[in-house]
C-alpha cells in the first residue's frame, strides 16, 4: 500500500506567533515516515507555498493507496467555512483571510478527486480567533465548523465543532498533537480505535475541557502500525513472540531450545551438536523456527557449533524438508531483526551478520531471505538498503594519504554521492574524527558491510584519492555509517 503524507506546521505568524506547529508538524512527520508514508513536510508557510504543495500533493495522491494531511496552526471558520491559516494570511477582513488562507474543502475536495482507497486529515487548528474583534461584522465563529466527509475519509479535530484547543504551554507539542504522538503508533489499532484513546488522553491532560472529535465514513479498516505478527501469518504467535514460549521439557525440541538459552558455550554447543536431520524431522515448524532464533542468539555470543552451524547450514540441513529447513533460517534471520517480543530491536543484532547473509547467495535459501525483506517492509526507512533483497550496491571510498601514504585515512564513505560518515554519538556537534584505527582491508570492508546491514557480497567498493587500492586504511573509530533513525 502505498502511502501519502502533506504535513503543515505554520507558527511564525506576524500578530499571533505559536510555539508548538513547527514542532508537531517535525513529529508528525518523523511517526509517519517509520509507518511508510511518503512525506511532504512544510513549516511555516506563505499562502502561494500551501497552495504549491497542496497542487504537489495532489499529483502524488493519484499514484497512492492512502493519503494524509496533517495541519497545526491558527485555523477558523467564516460563514460556515472552515480556513487554515498561512503565515501570511491578511487579517484585516473576514474577506481577506478567505483569499489569502487554504480553505478545508480544498483539501477535501483534491484529496476525495484523488480516488484513493483511503484519506485522513487531522487538524490541531482550532484555536481560539484572535482577530475577532477587529471585524465590526464578524463573519468568524469560535473552532471549526462540521464538515462533509465523503466516502472513504476520516476527518479529525482537535476539538469539538465550534469549541477551541489549548497549545502545550511549555511543552514541546500542543495538547493534541502530544495525544496523538503518544497512540498513533499502538500495533494493531485501528485508527477508529487509536482516535478514541487520543480522545480520553486529551482529555485527561485538559482536565476534560477540551474533547476531539473525529467525522468518518471509512469504508475498510485502517491501522498506521501493524504489528510483525499480524502482518506475517507462516508461524504462530509464539514462534515470533518467544518471549511467550513455555518450555516442556518432556519434548525434545525444547529442550534443545533449553539449553541453546543457557549461556555456557558447552552446553550450547551440546545441544547444536543434536541437531541432525533425523532429529529436526520430528520437530513442528514452529518449533524449528525457535530453535533457529536461539542458534543465532548462541553463534553470536561466540558458540562454535552454533557458528559452524550457520557457516555449513546446506550441509547440516540437507535431507530435511523444504518447510522445515526454511522455518530454521528464517528464525535466525528474524533474530537478528526482532526482540522476544517480535518487535524491532533497537539496536540490530548484527555480530554474525555478514556470515548469516552470506547464505544469501544460495539460490534454495531465497524464500527466507524474501520473509526477512517482508518482515522488514514496514521499517524500509531504517535501512539504507532492505536486507533479504539482492541487489549490488556501489559504496565509494574517499581516501586522504595525509602523513601515511601506505596506510590512508578515510574521509568519507558514500552511496549515491552522499557521505553516510557521522560520529556514533548522534548528541555530538564534532565535525572532525578525533581518533583512527588501522584495519586491513578486508576487515575495512567487513565492517562497513555490517554496519550498512548490505552482505559483502552484493558491495562494490570504489576508492579514490589513492593511485591504487591499500592494503590498510586508519578509519574513524568513533563514526559510523549506520543508517539515522528519527
Amino acid at each position: 500500500m502505498k502511502r501519502i503524507a502533506l504535513v503543515i506546521g505554520n507558527a511564525a505568524y506576524p500578530e499571533q506567533p505559536l510555539a508548538n506547529p513547527r514542532h508537531d508538524a517535525e513529529d508528525i512527520a518523523t511517526v509517519l515516515r517509520k509507518f511508510e508514508f511518503d512525506v511532504l513536510e512544510i513549516k511555516d508557510v506563505s499562502h502561494e507555498g500551501m497552495q504549491r504543495a497542496l497542487i504537489e500533493f495532489r499529483s502524488q495522491l493519484h499514484l497512492a493507496d492512502l493519503g494524509l494531511f496533517f495541519f497545526a496552526g491558527h485555523g477558523l471558520q467564516i460563514d460556515g467555512k472552515n480556513y487554515l491559516l498561512a503565515t501570511d494570511t491578511s487579517m484585516e477582513d473576514p474577506v481577506d483571510v478567505r483569499f489569502s488562507s487554504m480553505e478545508l474543502d480544498h483539501v477535501i475536495a483534491t484529496m476525495e478527486r484523488a480516488q484513493t482507497t483511503t484519506n485522513v486529515i487531522i487538524l490541531d487548528a482550532c484555536r481560539n480567533n484572535p482577530w475577532e474583534r477587529r471585524w465590526h461584522r464578524s463573519g468568524g465563529t469560535q473552532g471549526l465548523a462540521s464538515v462533509y466527509v465523503p466516502r472513504g475519509t476520516l476527518i479529525a479535530f482537535a476539538t469539538s465543532p465550534g469549541q477551541t484547543a489549548a497549545d502545550g504551554v511549555g511543552q514541546r507539542n500542543g495538547k493534541y498533537t502530544s495525544a496523538l504522538l503518544k497512540h498513533i503508533g499502538t500495533p494493531d489499532c485501528t485508527i477508529e480505535a487509536m482516535f478514541k484513546r487520543v480522545r480520553n488522553t486529551l482529555s485527561v491532560a485538559t482536565n476534560g475541557k477540551q474533547i476531539s472529535w473525529e467525522h468518518t465514513s471509512l469504508a475498510s479498516e485502517f491501522f498506521f502500525n501493524r504489528s510483525v505478527g499480524a502482518r506475517i501469518d507462516q508461524y504462530s504467535e509464539k514462534a515470533l513472540k518467544d518471549g511467550l514460549l513455555e518450555l516442556d521439557d518432556s519434548a525434545p525440541s525444547h529442550q534443545i531450545i533449553r539449553s541453546l538459552k543457557v549461556l555456557t558455550w558447552n552446553v550450547q554447543n551440546g545441544a547444536v551438536m543434536k541437531l541432525v536431520p533425523e532429529t529436526m524431522r520430528k520437530f513442528t515448524k514452529n518449533n524449528l523456527f525457535i530453535i533457529g532464533r536461539n542458534v543465532y542468539q548462541a553463534a553470536c555470543g561466540n558458540a562454535r557449533s552454533a557458528t559452524q552451524f550457520i557457516d555449513d547450514f546446506p550441509a547440516k540441513t540437507r535431507g530435511l524438508l523444504e518447510e522445515k529447513r526454511r522455518a530454521l533460517l528464517d528464525g535466525m534471520l528474524f533474530e537478528a531483526f526482532f526482540d522476544s517480543n517480535g518487535r524491532l530491536r533497537e539496536q540490530f543484532k548484527d555480530r554474525r551478520f555478514g556470515q548469516l547473509f552470506d547464505l544469501q547467495r544460495y539460490e534454495s535459501t531465497n524464500p527466507s531471505f524474501d520473509f526477512i525483506a517482508e518482515c522488514l517492509l514496514p521499517y524500509a526507512n531504517q535501512f539504507h538498503a532492505l536486507p533479504g533483497k539482492a541487489g549490488e550496491v556501489a559504496v565509494d571510498i574517499v581516501l586522504e594519504a595525509r602523513e601515511q601514504p601506505e596506510c590512508p585515512y578515510v574521509a568519507r564513505i558514500c552511496i549515491a554521492s552522499g557521505n553516510l560518515l557521522r560520529p556514533e554519538d548522534d548528541d555530538t556537534e564534532l565535525e572532525e574524527p578525533k581518533r583512527y584505527r588501522s584495519y586491513s582491508i578486508e576487515a575495512f570492508e567487513e565492517r562497513i558491510s555490517t554496519q550498512l546491514l548490505i552482505p559483502q557480497h552484493l558491495l562494490s567498493f570504489a576508492y579514490t584519492g589513492v593511485t591504487r587500492k591499500p592494503s590498510h586504511v586508519n578509519s574513524p573509530t568513533d563514526w559510523t555509517v549506520r543508517k539515522l533513525i528519527g
